[in-house]
């Protein structure tokens, strides 16, 4: 019998590539046929169908995307103290408001955000009462900026003025920062998320105060905190370093209590400086969060380099930056809304679009990009455990490497999906997951669930175009 015969003479089954239709036709007549889920590259659009072919196989490009990722690996990061936001962060003033994500003015801001903004200006002392903050916001006497355009990143809102808090990180390797301001704990009534009550303003003047010098002094004697390695070692700990940051909080209240002891200040003061960060189970998010970004602001500039060194998005835009175009350059398109699980009582009716400058930790290969490492958390994001796994193999599609010091044990500690490839976006049509919490709409209500979120392909597709007209 022929080879052709006797392939027919055994049970076939059908793959059909393309138009749903034709599959559930086929298995309507009782036959076996399986749908690959397929879209054509670039979507089909002929535009960037054409400058993706444009910088697919240039050895330029590919030798670019392995230097920006040997510089993700090859960063030493530590934490080298607290500082206020005013004698740190370039660009700050006494009347300069930053906030996640792109730029955005007062008036579109989304409704937490303008609370924070409230907030800001009251602990400030530049207004008395939320009606007068609110008309100063509102007034051209504020000057509004980006977090990622001034070496810093904020959770949420991200809104941060000249005499809150940062955290300083060092990348020792290349010789530049990252800022972050401290992470206040959970709950409803924080500032990130919207709230200037009186004690969320009392908590802020209480980490300027007492929290920002007792811990400064302690992170000066002990010459900086290797964040860098505690994120390694918290991955192996069930963290994935967005959402759950139960493990390196935890290392870094075991890192840092030593010091505090040391310092010359008083019993009490330390005890209630340990107790604030030993109550707060995402107090390390802050921490990763400007290692992250110290991180991948050493990617910048790299010339002809299709890696991602920022997503962040402000509940209206969100926004990609991308290391070959320079690092002042925002790609954007519309926030998306979170798919995830709310506390009871709320709707996805009752969410703000996706917001914070936190997805720079998906940036450096973390949060969902290291969801296989946190299996605890997939309930709180919704979803499963092979699930997780499933969002750590789709992220690899799209990735230009793996991250060796950031391993996924369940995964035979293979590295972590490392560089978010503009051109691997476009050709698979496959965008990043991020882990993230879910902002109530109302000013003050704090957040109101978690889940997963994805950029607009309109970040992607801008991006490509721009550096397919730039490469040479």
């Amino acid at each position: 019998m022929s080879k052709i015969n006797e392939l027919f003479s055994e049970k076939l089954t059908v793959l059909n590539i393309g138009i749903e239709m034709f599959n559930s036709e086929i298995a309507a007549q009782g036959e076996d046929s399986v749908q690959l889920e397929w879209t054509p590259p670039a979507g089909g659009n002929p535009q960037l169908a054409a400058a993706l072919e444009k910088l697919t196989d240039q050895k330029k490009i590919d030798q670019a995307n392995d230097m920006a990722v040997e510089r993700m690996m090859n960063a030493k990061l530590v934490l080298k103290g607290i500082e206020q936001a005013i004698d740190v962060v370039p660009g700050m003033t006494e009347k300069t408001i930053f906030h996640a994500g792109p730029p955005i003015k007062y008036e579109d801001m989304p409704e937490p955000m303008k609370g924070a903004v409230i907030g800001a200006l009251i602990f400030e002392k530049l207004a008395t009462t939320p009606e007068e903050a609110n008309r100063l916001a509102a007034s051209d006497e504020i000057e509004y900026k980006p977090c990622h355009d001034s070496q810093m990143v904020g959770a949420m809102t991200g809104v941060t003025s000249a005499h809150m808090c940062v955290h300083v990180v060092l990348n020792e390797t290349y010789g530049n920062y990252g800022f972050s301001p401290i992470h206040e704990g959970s709950g409803y009534t924080v500032q990130r998320y919207g709230s200037w009550d009186e004690g969320v303003i009392n908590r802020l003047n209480w980490l300027h105060d007492e929290y920002r010098p007792v811990v400064n002094a302690a992170l000066k004697l002990s010459g900086g905190i290797d964040v860098g390695s505690t994120i390694a070692q918290a991955l192996h700990m069930s963290d994935e370093c967005h959402n759950r940051n139960k493990a390196s909080s935890m290392m870094f209240y075991k890192l840092i209590v030593p010091w505090l002891l040391k310092t010359d200040y008083p019993k009490d003061v330390v005890l209630r400086c340990s107790e604030f960060i030993n109550s707060n189970e995402h107090y390390h998010l802050s921490i990763t969060m400007a290692a992250s970004k110290a991180q991948m602001d050493a990617l910048n500039g790299i010339e002809n380099c299709t890696i991602v060194t920022a997503l962040a998005r402000n509940g209206k835009t969100f926004g990609i930056k991308v290391s070959g175009i320079g690092k002042d350059q925002w790609f954007t398109g519309p926030a998306q809304y979170v798919d995830g699980l709310y506390f009871p009582g709320y709707s996805k009716e009752d969410s703000t679009p996706d917001m914070g400058d936190s997805a720079i930790s998906e940036t450096a290969g973390l949060g969902g990009f290291s969801l296989g490492n946190a299996p605890a958390i997939v309930q709180f994001v919704g979803g499963t455990v092979s699930d997780a796994l499933g969002y750590v193999n789709r992220m690899y599609e799209i990735t230009w490497s793996e991250n060796k010091n950031y391993t996924i044990p369940i995964m035979n500690f293979r590295g972590t999906p490392a560089g978010v490839d503009i051109r691997k976006v476009i050709e698979t049509g496959i965008l990043p997951i991020i882990t993230t919490g879910i902002a109530s709409k109302e000013r003050g209500k704090g957040q109101i669930g978690a889940g997963i979120a994805n950029p607009p392909m309109e970040c992607f597709e801008k991006a490509i175009l721009a550096f397919a007209s730039k490469y040479q």
